[in-house]
């Protein structure tokens, strides 16, 4: 049962979308609600959308601070708007993607989520107001400053920049995170994203 959603991962945990390419869907691309963890979103050409991905689908709804996603080697590319991701309450990795065109803002949250941010390349637009990579929705800058959202050798292009705050994100278990490379690799990480082109009975 679709709510316009190009994909809808509901209360739902280890799932892998791998390899899609998505655009003109009726709401948002690829949505993650209702307390989902153990989620990976990889290899994915995202195109021509505004609200492209939401990862917790309400600030009221606290249970999704379980929630832990990785966003990594995707591209986000034309007619991109907004929300790669938008975040609410839990954990989320976005580890060696391609931005290249977004019209309002990448990466933002709500209601205090942990956002480490590793090895991307943005290229900001030429709209001198949209060059900020993040976006604090609905809250003042007196309650986002403890929030944590960290940027970590990424690649900053056409005046592109990310606000960080909070303190330093601690990963305990390294091993249960993707290594990853800076950001001056993120074009050619994410060079296959998208639906492969594979044929039968040969190797991709």
């Amino acid at each position: 049962m679709s709510d316009g959603d190009g994909i809808s991962i509901y209360g739902s945990h280890n799932i892998w979308i791998d390899h899609i390419s998505l655009s003109r869907c009726y709401d948002g691309l690829i949505d993650v609600i209702q307390a989902s963890t153990a989620i990976t979103i990889s290899n994915c050409h995202l195109t021509n959308h505004n609200d492209v991905m939401l990862l917790g689908g309400n600030d009221g709804y606290s249970d999704d601070k379980v929630m832990q996603v990785t966003v990594a080697f995707n591209h986000f590319g034309q007619g991109l708007v907004q929300r790669m991701p938008r975040v609410r309450w839990g954990f989320v990795h976005v580890v060696n993607n391609d931005y290249t065109h977004w019209l309002m803002y990448a990466i933002g949250g709500s209601k205090q989520p942990t956002i480490l941010s590793q090895g991307n390349r943005f290229i900001a637009p030429l709209n001198i107001a949209c060059k900020e990579v993040t976006k604090r929705e609905y809250s003042p800058e007196s309650e986002w400053k403890s929030w944590n959202w960290r940027s970590e050798n990424d690649l900053m292009m056409n005046g592109a920049f990310f606000v960080e705050s909070g303190s330093p994100i601690r990963i305990v278990n390294r091993h249960e995170v993707i290594k990853a490379k800076p950001g001056t690799y993120a074009s050619r990480l994410t060079r296959f994203s998208g639906v492969l082109h594979c044929i039968q009975h040969k190797p991709c």
